[in-house]
């Protein structure tokens, strides 16, 4: 396990576009999918990361709390699983029984989905506004595996709340911090471990 940050992407990037399948329902999903939503949350998660596995109970609350409320949210696993393969869709199914998820989950088999958005570690969120525009990307909050702190989803909920209002949200914002991503041996891009 390496403890790795956030990149950071700068705000007001434009969400890199995608196509992925969701491993539960089969649908395809696209950036198109999600037009006409107030917002869009795309979170970098897998099934077997400690970081992830302490978070994933309020990822699957913030899914039935704000997708009712026109948040868009797909969660991808880039993780190689030539390398971990306790990350393969199989175990992401389980994954989304387990947490809940009521939001599509795919996985990025070439590891290009990521590498645009410059996903760093598990989980890594990023927090597009109504016309795709990166307004955060940081932490769910102060909770790490034993810090004792409990999980409240704070950051990442308020900045939810702010875009759902149409309101500005604070730049200053803490990096998600987990596990890296798994790339496949050789892929690994060139902002990993900068």
């Amino acid at each position: 396990m390496v403890r790795t940050e956030s990149t950071m992407l700068p705000l007001g990037t434009a969400a890199p576009p995608f196509t992925l399948e969701d491993v539960v329902s089969g649908k395809t999903f696209s950036l198109d999918t999600f037009h006409g939503k107030k917002g869009l949350l795309i979170m970098f998660i897998c099934q077997h990361c400690p970081f992830v596995i302490h978070v994933e109970q309020a990822l699957g609350q913030i899914g039935q709390d704000y997708i009712p409320q026109e948040l868009g949210i797909l969660a991808i696993s880039a993780n190689s699983i030539e390398t971990h393969p306790q990350d393969s869709p199989d175990n992401m199914r389980a994954q989304v029984k387990r947490a809940n998820f009521n939001f599509p989950y795919a996985y990025d088999a070439t590891q290009e989905v990521a590498k645009s958005y410059t996903a760093a570690c598990t989980p890594d969120f990023f927090l597009f506004d109504e016309s795709f525009k990166l307004v955060y990307r940081g932490q769910l909050d102060d909770s790490r595996p034993g810090n004792d702190k409990p999980v409240t989803g704070a950051d990442l909920r308020a900045a939810i709340e702010q875009v759902l209002a149409g309101e500005p949200i604070p730049e200053t914002q803490m990096p998600s911090i987990g596990c890296n991503i798994k790339w496949a041996p050789g892929k690994e891009p060139a902002y990993f471990g900068a």
